[in-house]
């Protein structure tokens, strides 16, 4: 499922431990806990862009489903 726009996510643990195995921990996309997620890019399907939370960086082109929202909790 597509986080919502304008949704707080994070990336999956999947994701987290592929980048491990896969020796991608300088990954931007570990930097950072939190991220806006805009939307997904229209004619790039399945592909999004995300800002981190505390960095500001945006981050384009990674796969919808690596991100899912944050619970009430972790809000």
């Amino acid at each position: 499922m597509i986080p919502r726009a304008l949704s707080l996510v994070k990336i999956t643990e999947d994701l987290k431990e592929w980048l491990f195995k896969n020796e991608k921990a300088d990954s931007p996309l570990l930097e950072e806990e939190n991220f806006v997620f805009l939307g997904e890019i229209p004619n790039m399907p399945t592909h999004c862009v995300v800002v981190a939370v505390k960095s500001g960086k945006t981050l384009v082109g990674y796969h919808t489903d690596n991100f899912i929202e944050l619970s009430d909790d972790e809000v």
